[in-house]
C-alpha cells in the first residue's frame, strides 16, 4: 500500500478541526461544544483519507 503526503490545504483544514474541537471541549463554545468529538474524528478521517488517496 502506498500512502502519500496530504495537500498543505487539507492538512491545514485538519488541524483547524481539530483544534477547534479539541478548544470547544474546554471551553464553553456556543455551537462546536455539543460538537468536540466529531470535529476531532473528522479531522483524522481526512488526514487518514488524504494519506491513503493521492491528491487529496
Amino acid at each position: 500500500m502506498q500512502l502519500n503526503a496530504p495537500q498543505k490545504l487539507t492538512w491545514w483544514i485538519a488541524v483547524i478541526l481539530g483544534v477547534l474541537g479539541i478548544l470547544a471541549h474546554f471551553v464553553a463554545l456556543p455551537v462546536l461544544s455539543g460538537l468536540s468529538f466529531w470535529l476531532v474524528t473528522l479531522a483524522f478521517l481526512l488526514l487518514a483519507l488524504a494519506t491513503y488517496y493521492k491528491g487529496l
